[in-house]
């Protein structure tokens, strides 16, 4: 019961505001399951594929998804996501910890950002219009795979600010993007040892649950109240994530190289 909440937590605010999820599972399953941030990334990574595919179902429905858009963002993610697990598979547990407190506040600042979005002169089309979508897929890539989040983060104001998407379009294309990217991602982490699949079951019905309904609500309810509060819960969470100690033995070890180069 406490997988199938989490996901549906993940999933309902994901759909809603055109993220993977993760930003919500990743601190879920680390506080409350007291799972590793390594194996809590990969098992993300593992779901979003999940969210990737009801999300993008859902924005299909409502005519949102531009498939031209998400193959581009998709051809250039799907191999930088193997390079972002495996660098974050060799951070150690409290840096890639702090890394993550940096990408849930940047994650809130970009939301509180989305209604000054809207306003652009002049979008990138044509040839500048493919690049800037094949720049973000290497730059989403390599982030989904060592953060364990689907990359909407990135995608969604890109797609806004420098092409003219829609809101809606971007967040249902970021959506269908991240299905390929995930399963990149998972599958490297899988390799490495960090995903938890035996709460799997009960997380994946929460996620497909709750991202159709949150997908739902963004076309029919306005999202502002609710944005400020998600991110304010994002603030509060990343600078406590920011804050994790360095371990004692790590600091004897670098004092101990310090004093020998010397």
């Amino acid at each position: 019961m406490i997988n199938l909440l989490i996901g549906l937590a993940a999933g309902f605010f994901g759909g809603l505001v055109g993220l993977g999820g993760g930003v919500i599972m990743i601190p879920l399953m680390v506080g409350i399951l007291k799972m590793s941030q390594h194996k809590a990334h990969g098992t993300s990574l593992v779901a979003l594929v999940f969210t990737g595919i009801s999300g993008a179902f859902t924005y299909t429905l409502n005519g949102s998804v531009d498939l031209l858009a998400s193959l581009l963002l998709a051809s250039t993610a799907i191999f930088t996501a193997r390079a972002g697990a495996r660098y974050g598979n060799a951070l150690p547990d409290w840096k890639l910890k702090r890394y993550f407190g940096g990408l849930l506040i940047l994650t809130s600042l970009l939301l509180l950002m989305k209604p000054y979005l809207y306003h652009v002169d002049e979008p990138a089309t044509g040839w500048l219009k493919i690049s800037v979508l094949l720049l973000t897929g290497i730059l989403t890539g390599f982030l989904s795979g060592m953060m364990g989040v689907g990359g909407g983060t990135i995608m969604v104001p890109s797609m806004v600010l420098l092409t003219g998407f829609t809101q809606y379009a971007a967040q249902g294309s970021s959506l269908l993007a991240m299905v390929p990217v995930g399963i990149v991602g998972a599958f490297t982490h899988w390799r490495l040892g960090n995903v938890n699949t035996g709460i799997l079951p009960g997380l994946i019905p929460g996620i497909l649950l709750g991202t159709y309904l949150g997908g739902s609500l963004a076309h029919i309810m306005p999202e502002g109240a609710l944005r400020v509060i998600f991110a304010a819960v994002l603030i509060w969470t990343g600078v406590k994530y920011l804050r994790t100690p360095k371990p004692l033995h790590e600091e004897s070890i670098t004092v101990e190289k310090k004093e020998k180069s010397s």
